[in-house]
């Protein structure tokens, strides 16, 4: 890792998900903050908060994390963040949606523990 703390969002439905995975982003040493879905992900961004990384889920209520991702490009919220879809949609066609609303990265739930996730987010990050 840089000598900076780099400062992760996460963005999922799922407590137990967000709470596992803030825990080994902070054993990793990253500055974590949780957003309990994407309506509050994009009022952190809307508030101003600086992010070097942005997690986010896709299947959200409310807000999925494929509209998130737009906005965010969209309405210019996170231009320096590199932006990782973690999903349990694992298609090539989700993937190349994400991929194409300008996700740097996609990493799929099921087929990464996640410390394997931690790993590749810091080597997407690194790229």
């Amino acid at each position: 890792m840089a000598d900076k703390k780099l400062k992760i969002l996460i963005v999922d439905d799922d407590q137990f998900l967000l709470d596992m995975y803030t825990l080994k982003f902070k054993e990793k040493g990253f500055d974590v903050v949780s957003a309990f879905g994407s309506v509050s992900a994009l009022n952190k961004l809307k508030d101003g908060q600086y992010f070097d990384i942005i997690i986010t889920d896709i299947v959200m209520p409310a807000m999925d994390g494929f509209d998130l991702l737009e906005k965010i490009k969209k309405d210019k919220l996170a231009e320096n963040a590199k932006i990782i879809v973690l999903s349990n949609l694992g298609q090539p066609s989700d993937i190349e949606k994400g991929v194409s609303l300008g996700a740097d990265g996609y990493i799929v739930k099921a087929k990464s523990t996640p410390s394997e996730m931690v790993e590749k987010v810091i080597e997407i990050y690194n790229k």
